[in-house]
């Protein structure tokens, strides 16, 4: 059991909405928040399961009804005084997380039986999060704290989540100290007289803490004595560190034990039975703790480093391990974290050649940028070690470059299928050619042309085609100009929505459209034109700028030329990918505004009468040109919600890339929608996963169908949607019908 006294995560103020609590739990990984009132006193809790069921027992039930409606009164909770063992006990079965009350009924901590993860302030630490990387200034501020002040600076520029520094009593810590240390050995006396002239006292130190705070770090600090410990637990620190010469200073870890604070701890200096020694004292505690593997020595060998003991490390703690380097330059880091190090410590100066051993095994702000950039990468591509799964961008691939089962001849319904029947080609839309045994020997349920693909309802005796649905709201189906009609077969679209190749712009839409049709339609700008083009209005370069206008203007004048054959109640939507993409990585957010500013400035250049033109909303990594790049624009909730309000605009909500886009930003998706979906006039839906899954059939990614379905009710009633599934459209439309199946339920 462990006893974490930073609750900010964990608790909620009974006013706050239901969305905000939602969004804590999915910040907080813990899938629970504890509901108190404006003075802390617990009234409950609010789980993803106290929520669905309140929403579904209480007709008013609402996501902006405060917290404490729905709060679950009858939780199990502790005093914060009672036996380890009695709260030990609480934690069983589905209970994970038990509320510790002071003596006023005030939450004050939260036990949980979960040592995997410890949070360092608002830095969940442990597997399934991303690495803490701690900027170590120590003593490299030389003793003046306006450097101290600016490393910090440097140090949040870099990326550092957390900067540490250390806290020395110095009459409390050492025998012989400062200038009356002329009795210790040579290197003792170095250290001596060193310390002596660049510690920093508390109170000073205390100056740089608040600096770092206002810098949106967290702070961490070495307490080399027990004064230094209670001097750093009065000032808040989210945690200590436990130097590799205090591992076995038991007596200095009792004290640190009794601020209840999270420890992360060096073993450098010690063996494997001191180690072992150190983590049992450990586990007796109520600190959450992770162990660093480390080598001290200034700078380390490499020969001596052995990162292959960080496995064993994690072993014999049972709880997340680091590793705090000594070694020259940021390539052992990346190594560590490729061996499982969740924690990453390097010490940080501004001048390698000052004065002082840290500052030799130092990184320069450059080069920690750097190192934070390669992990943060490597992190990505380590991946999970589940098995593998074809990803989005393979999968979009695949349907270019792959190979599919073709008929070779024409056959008609009820024709046992054989090998002359069949070819291998590309590209790769249909079945896989390793289907080929499966296929062989069925009846075939529909007729077949030369070069048509076999599909998987090939294999089964399903009947094919869509039929009658009923929504709440006007739906439609993704077309081309080649497939319309037959995926309008035996169903009943409101309207059409023709997603345009740039060959598409040139075919003669009065031979497509020969009679008139009695419903509406939208229209889909081509994504990818000859020559590797792309629309991207938002675009520096004036020459790929006045061509995206250009490009614009083209479909809209399209659009409206086919309104002459159909039916239309309102002015048809026009959706559009604004660009603002980039191939190597985002841009700095403060030149967001700029680039929204372009925008505007295209579309004072386009002449949208007659038609609704729409933005669509975007992921952050879109899969363009065989690869993934890096969406600037249309992502952030705040700055679409700006850019509609403050030009006009309006957008087109596709529900997978705005979910990625939450994902993104770890941002709950339920705030999304009630920001965005009052600015939008046409939705695209589709389920999502991760950060990049684009496009999966609905109920098989993590958007809450049913959640989504009540927001949108009450935030964008009437406003039309299609179901945009990947490859929806081949097979039939397949893919197309059982998303409109399950959208029956919810829509």
């Amino acid at each position: 059991m462990i006893i974490d006294r930073h609750i900010a995560p964990l608790v909620i103020d009974e006013g706050e909405p239901i969305r905000h609590a939602l969004g804590k739990i999915d910040a907080n990984r813990s899938r629970i928040v504890f509901v108190v009132d404006n003075h802390g006193h617990l009234i409950g809790s609010l789980s993803d399961g106290d929520i669905r069921r309140w929403l579904l027992a209480d007709p008013d039930a609402s996501l902006l009804s405060p917290c404490g409606r729905a709060a679950n009164t009858r939780c199990v909770r502790a005093e914060l005084e009672a036996p380890h063992q009695q709260v030990s006990a609480l934690l069983r079965g589905v209970i994970t997380h038990v509320p510790l009350l002071d003596a006023k009924g005030r939450v004050v901590a939260v036990a949980s039986n979960d040592r995997r993860t410890l949070n360092v302030g608002r830095f969940a630490v442990g597997a399934g999060n991303p690495g803490l990387l701690i900027a170590e200034i120590g003593n490299n501020h030389q003793g003046d704290v306006e450097l101290a002040k600016h490393l910090v600076d440097l140090a949040a520029e870099s990326g550092a989540d957390v900067v540490k520094f250390q806290l020395r009593d110095m009459d409390a810590l050492y025998r012989q100290s400062g200038a009356n240390s002329g009795g210790e050995d040579l290197g003792a006396q170095y250290t001596l007289n060193l310390l002596a002239k660049y510690s920093l006292p508390a109170e000073r130190l205390f100056e740089v803490f608040d600096h770092a705070r206002e810098r949106d770090l967290e702070i961490m600090c070495t307490p080399w004595d027990p004064p230094s410990v209670r001097a750093l637990a009065e000032y808040g620190v989210p945690a200590l560190k436990v130097a590799s010469a205090d591992l076995t200073n038991h007596s200095l870890l009792r004290e640190m034990f009794a601020t209840g604070l999270p420890l992360i701890v060096s073993t450098g200096m010690s063996s494997e039975a001191e180690i072992v020694e150190s983590i049992n004292l450990l586990r007796s505690s109520a600190s959450p703790f992770a162990l660093l593997h480390c080598q001290s020595t200034y700078p380390a060998p490499f020969k001596d480093i052995n990162l292959r003991y960080l496995p064993r490390l994690a072993e014999l703690s049972g709880g997340p391990v680091g590793y705090s380097g000594h070694e020259r330059g940021f390539h052992i880091p990346l190594a560590a974290v490729a061996m499982g190090a969740s924690i990453i410590e390097k010490h940080f100066t501004i001048d390698r050649d000052l004065e002082g051993n840290d500052h030799k095994v130092s990184l320069l702000p450059g080069e920690f940028r750097q190192m934070v950039s390669r992990i943060r990468e490597l992190e990505e591509a380590l991946g999970s070690g589940e098995p593998r799964v074809v990803s989005t961008g393979e999968a979009m691939n695949r349907v270019n470059l792959a190979k599919s089962l073709v008929a070779a001849r024409r056959i008609e319904p009820g024709h046992l299928i054989e090998t002359a029947d069949v070819e291998v080609r590309s590209p790769g839309r249909g079945l896989q050619p390793n289907r080929l045994p499966e296929l062989l020997g069925r009846t075939a349920g529909r007729t077949l042309e030369p070069g048509d693909f076999f599909f998987p309802t090939d294999l089964t005796d399903a009947s094919q085609g869509g039929r009658p649905y009923q929504f709440r709201r006007p739906w439609g189906l993704p077309v081309r100009w080649h497939d319309f009609a037959g995926l309008m077969e035996g169903t009943n679209p409101d309207f059409l929505e023709f997603h345009l190749s740039y060959k598409d712009l040139e075919v003669d839409i009065d031979e497509v459209f020969p009679h008139r049709l009695d419903l509406g339609f939208t229209v889909h700008l081509p994504d990818l034109y000859a020559g590797d083009f792309i629309v991207n209005i938002a675009s520096e370069d004036d020459a790929i700028w006045s061509r995206s206008i250009a490009e614009l203007q083209r479909v809209i004048d399209l659009t409206r030329r086919l309104t002459n054959h159909f039916t239309l109640d309102e002015a048809p939507v026009v959706i559009a990918t604004m660009g603002g993409f980039t191939s190597d990585g985002f841009v700095d957010p403060s030149k967001r505004p700029e680039m929204y500013a372009r925008v505007a400035q295209a579309l004072e250049r386009v002449d949208a009468s007659d038609v609704r033109l729409t933005a669509q909303t975007l992921p952050p990594y879109p899969w363009l040109m065989g690869g993934q790049q890096y969406h600037n624009l249309f992502m952030g909730l705040e700055d679409t919600v700006d850019f509609c309000e403050q030009y006009g605009h309006r957008l087109t909500l596709d529900i997978s890339h705005s979910k990625l886009a939450a994902n993104f930003h770890r941002r709950s998706f339920s705030e999304y929608i009630e920001k965005l979906a009052p600015l939008t006039d046409h939705l695209h839906l589709v389920d999502a996963e991760g950060v990049d899954g684009e496009g999966p059939q609905i109920g098989e990614g993590e958007v809450d169908w049913p959640l989504l379905a009540r927001q949108l009710d009450e935030l964008s009633p009437g406003v039309g949607f299609i179901p945009e599934i990947w490859m929806g459209h081949t097979d039939g439309g397949a893919g197309f019908w059982l998303a409109l199946e399950r959208l029956e339920k919810w829509f």
